[in-house]
């Protein structure tokens, strides 16, 4: 269950991803016109979506937040859904599974 440290901790990961840049990054992802099949991260507003939501999912991974409090917060399934095909494109290009792997588990777990 969470508790006062995973909400302090949930703070400062919105004030990290306002400091990124995120809210811009998934304007982008969320854009009628964006073409998850055709994304890729070097596109520097899918990879900061990837970014973040790798950080996240090892968070989460290793305890250092509550997933339901995450899963309640964010729809992690859905970015994944954006961004995955391209996570999954460099996964392939450099031989390297492990590549997002802990966002791709977090959005398992909520069902994307």
């Amino acid at each position: 269950m969470a508790d006062r440290q995973d909400g302090a901790l949930l703070v400062q990961l919105a004030q990290w991803g306002a400091t990124m840049g995120l809210e811009e990054a998934m304007q982008a992802v969320w854009a009628d016109d964006f073409d998850p099949d055709a994304a890729s991260t070097d596109d520097v507003l899918v990879s900061r979506v990837l970014t973040w939501g790798e950080t996240v999912g090892t968070l989460t991974k290793n305890g250092l937040i509550d997933t339901d409090l995450v899963l309640d917060w964010l729809w992690v399934a859905g970015a994944w859904a954006r961004v995955g095909p391209a996570a999954r494109k460099m996964r392939e290009k450099h031989g390297v599974p492990q590549l997002y792997e802990n966002f791709e588990a977090l959005a398992l777990r909520q069902g994307g």
